[in-house]
């Protein structure tokens, strides 16, 4: 028996004695249990073993980490890591944090997968900037008001009337070809993902959906292409139809059918066309059938002939590197993205000049020729007409189709005759938004609109314009017309190095700061302005010079009286 001599020693000694037996009590009870994930045995804390008396007295229970806890943070495999434990205990601490930080990694996750799956080089078909969009008419010019074509209107309460005639449209290619629906929706499938990767940001219709819309909205197009080319008559429409025939309706549709967002890629176009007409490699026909159904859009009244336009691209050389052009042949090209590309290049007469994407060595170099984002300070190209009138530049109307095509020679601004109608400016807001979008489309549109910006700001320009048979317009009043062109550009910006009129104007404006050429025009805008005016001085010059021999005369007289 042990003898105790110390009170304080006996204590330790019976706390140690407790603490023994509780401790191998748990090693018994851990040995029939489930063993942990890391294999060690979950012990309980000497704590948990204490009497309630003695658990009360020493406060609540605080976490205590047991055995096997330690020997996972120390022995590698065993279990989770420290980190991994701290940031449970984070999170169980801070609900409202684990949740905010679950809520970015999703959205980081969803981020790569759009990265991973975003396939740039091949869209076509944008969402029109907000910054473009801005002013009391963009809802007209970039929003249909009668059809929808793809899936950035769809389904839009104010165009629904139209899907039953879309529906008609395709039950009656069924029937004149006697084919069935499976092949369309099978032949489109097959295109899905493709067209798909044409639209901007996640579409998030299902496959059979998307399929259906394709097809549907591409046959409508279809049925109203060849009924302007071959009558709607010939396809089996009464000419009483509320859709299919040349009414006063087609005009709207067509202004719908150009605009940016309601656009079907080519490719689909050309699919459906090949299957019914049998031929599913066909390529090209689109194009013409396309053309042609836009043609009253096109904003010049000089119709080129074939003829014609093949001898005028022939001769089409290449200042710089005095080699000729391969023109833009819209009957046979096939580089058609949907209808406003073509329609557009149809007005250029010309195919687009791709870029190379930039590498890793070029790319700073690249940015910085490309100039996508310019000072709008160096946009004012050239002056008003009235003040180059002033500087005795003469303006004239040059015949030709392309109305872009402006030429200035010997004091004379050679400009084609444009047409401007009520469809005039959804016309020019979409080209000019797709130049701003599309990377490898130039900026030839958006030039022109802003050179006829610099050029017309006044109701009084626009009148001369008028005078010279330049601009033909069929809008109210003078001053809508340049109200038009002083809003199509108002949030563009472009390069103005790239612009093909800017060698054009810099003619003009070292032209506008000759001295002599601001003398020689008020001379002849006050003193010949007409034949009356022209007597005058001519009269008025004759008795000066009459006075000046007289006076000549007097004064020889008055010197050398004898000679």
């Amino acid at each position: 028996m042990v003898a105790v001599f110390n009170k304080e020693v006996l204590s330790w000694y019976l706390i140690t004695l407790k603490l023994r037996e509780t401790v191998g009590a748990g090693v018994e009870k851990s040995a029939g249990s489930t063993p942990s994930p890391s294999g060690d045995l979950q012990l309980e804390t000497p704590q948990q073993q204490l009497p309630q008396s003695e658990q009360h007295h020493r406060g609540p229970p605080q976490h205590q980490p047991s055995l096997s806890d330690w020997h996972s943070k120390t022995i590698n495999g065993g279990g989770k890591n420290v980190v991994e434990e701290e940031e449970e205990e984070e999170e169980e601490g801070n609900p409202l944090e684990s949740e905010w930080v679950i809520s970015i990694r999703e959205k980081l996750e969803q981020a790569g997968q759009e990265h991973d799956a975003a396939s740039w080089a091949k869209l076509c078909i944008y969402k029109v900037p907000k910054s473009l969009q801005e002013g009391d008419d963009s809802h007209k010019a970039f929003v249909p008001q009668i059809v929808s074509l793809g899936p950035y209107h769809h389904d839009r309460e104010h165009l629904r009337e139209m899907e039953r005639h879309k529906w008609r449209s395709f039950q009656r290619i069924l029937e004149r070809t006697r084919q069935e629906v499976k092949l369309y929706l099978d032949s489109i499938g097959e295109l899905e993902e493709k067209a798909r990767a044409c639209y901007e940001g996640p579409i998030t219709f299902s496959s059979y959906k998307f399929v259906e819309m394709m097809v549907l909205d591409g046959c409508f197009m279809l049925e109203l292409f060849r009924g302007a080319a071959e009558g709607f008559k010939h396809l089996g429409y009464s000419r009483n139809d509320p859709v299919f025939a040349m009414r006063g309706v087609m005009h709207s549709i067509q202004c719908d059918m150009i605009m940016l967002e309601n656009q079907i890629p080519l490719f689909v176009l050309d699919r459906l066309l090949g299957l019914q007409i049998d031929a599913p490699d066909q390529r090209g026909l689109v194009t013409k059938l396309a053309l042609r159904f836009f043609d009253p859009l096109m904003p010049t009244d000089e119709p080129l002939q074939k003829s014609k336009r093949n001898k005028l691209e022939s001769s089409l050389v290449d200042q710089e590197t005095s080699t000729t052009i391969t023109p833009f042949d819209p009957f046979t090209d096939q580089m058609g993205l949907h209808c406003l590309d073509i329609f557009r290049r149809s007005l250029l007469r010309r195919g687009p000049r791709p870029e190379p994407p930039p590498n890793s060595r070029n790319w700073i170099k690249w940015i910085s020729n490309r100039g996508r984002v310019a000072d709008k300070r160096r946009q004012q190209l050239i002056h008003s007409v009235t003040e180059l009138q002033e500087a005795g530049v003469e303006f004239k109307k040059r015949k030709t189709d392309r109305f872009w095509d402006i030429k200035f020679e010997n004091g004379v601004l050679w400009i084609p005759r444009l047409l401007i109608h009520d469809g005039t400016k959804s016309l020019f807001r979409n080209l000019i938004a797709f130049e701003q979008c599309h990377m490898n489309c130039g900026n030839d549109i958006t030039s022109y609109v802003i050179f006829m910006d610099n050029l017309i700001n006044s109701p009084a320009d626009v009148a001369y314009l008028h005078y010279c048979d330049i601009i033909e317009h069929w809008l109210g009043s003078d001053t809508e017309v340049a109200n038009l062109f002083n809003r199509l550009c108002q949030e563009v910006v472009f390069d103005f190095n790239e612009s093909e009129l800017s060698k054009m104007s810099e003619q003009v404006n070292r032209y506008y700061n000759q001295r002599w050429n601001v003398w020689k025009a008020n001379l002849k805008h006050n003193y010949f302005s007409n034949p009356w005016a022209s007597i005058s001085v001519i009269a008025a010059v004759f008795l000066l010079f009459l006075t000046s021999v007289q006076t000549f005369y007097g004064v020889y007289a008055y010197y050398w009286p004898n000679n």
